[in-house]
């Protein structure tokens, strides 16, 4: 089931290619090389943040009643709930001893103890944060700097852990670390705004995210937050109507799409993401890194708010 969903094997066992984007392990070597380290040595804790950041994804995907990831069957659909929750279990315990494996690459153990720990906080701070995604499809006063505090634990924690942890391994400066992981945090909170406009307004055939699944589970997303906060009285009210009932259907997704369109929250979002995108660069630029792999995380910063629709 692991071999399956990251994308080494089909359903039958036998070798295939594919995969997701790798966004934070990369995230986590370039910060290793910008911090003066030789990428291998951060391999590691690269692979445990993928590790751990795949068990949020086979878990998400029963949580949220996904049957497709990537244009494949999701773990759930094919196992049952109850294997697909054995596999993510299994991902989230194998993220510390792979983790731990920094000592064979010359990581002194302090350092190590401390990326163990930074490791840890942050996945249950992504476990927090998608406590209150879920308890917000319940709640219908949810606004802006709520679902932005939610964003920062539920996306950005693991961002700025990968980060973080490239520094450790680099050239093992916590402060520093911590300097870099406030760029991951706030790249990861517009990396998530990005993806819930794509939700709405996204390709299905670019994504491989099921068009208008959102709303159907009735997410506070970005846009739906931003229309009930901000949206003249009579859409505020229209989507708090839908919103209340216990299941939508095509005609309820397809009101919440006009009632979308009338609020404007597109805009609002592509300006929220593209702040925090500039303010995470401008925070990158006023530290002492080396110009190249610097210069590859601004380029990685670009592609996370350049994302077809």
């Amino acid at each position: 089931m692991i071999r399956y969903h990251l994308g080494w094997e089909d359903a039958e066992g036998r070798p295939q290619e594919a995969g997701g984007k790798a966004l934070r392990p990369t995230l986590c070597l370039l910060a290793c090389e910008a911090t003066g380290g030789d990428w291998h040595r951060a391999l590691p804790a690269a692979a445990a943040v993928e590790l751990v950041h795949n068990f949020s994804l086979i878990h998400d995907d029963i949580q949220d009643r996904d049957r497709e990831r990537h244009h494949r069957p999701t773990v759930w659909s094919i196992w049952g709930e109850a294997q697909a929750i054995n596999a993510g279990d299994a991902l989230l315990a194998l993220a510390r001893p792979v983790l731990l494996r920094l000592v064979d690459r010359g990581v002194p153990a302090v350092t190590v103890i401390e990326a163990a720990r930074v490791l840890d906080e942050s996945t249950l701070e992504m476990v927090a944060g998608q406590t209150l995604d879920i308890a917000f499809e319940e709640k219908s006063d949810v606004d802006v700097p709520a679902y932005l505090q939610m964003v920062r634990q539920k996306s950005g924690a693991l961002f700025d852990c990968a980060l973080r942890l490239g520094t450790l391994a680099g050239d093992g400066d916590w402060e520093l670390a911590e300097r870099l992981g406030r760029v991951g945090r706030t790249l990861g909170t517009a990396f998530q705004v990005r993806d819930d406009m794509l939700g709405i307004w996204g390709d299905e055939s670019k994504t491989g995210k099921a068009t208008h699944a959102d709303v159907y589970r009735r997410k506070k997303s970005m846009p739906v937050v931003y229309a009930l906060s901000e949206g003249k009285a009579e859409v505020r009210e229209g989507l708090r109507a839908i919103y209340e009932k216990p299941a939508l259907d095509d005609e309820d997704v397809a009101q919440v799409r006009h009632y979308l369109d009338e609020a404007g929250p597109r805009a609002y979002c592509q300006r929220q993401a593209a702040e925090l995108k500039e303010g995470a660069i401008a925070e990158l630029e006023g530290l002492e890194l080396l110009p190249r792999p610097r210069a590859e995380i601004v380029q990685l910063a670009d592609f996370l708010l350049e994302r077809e629709f």
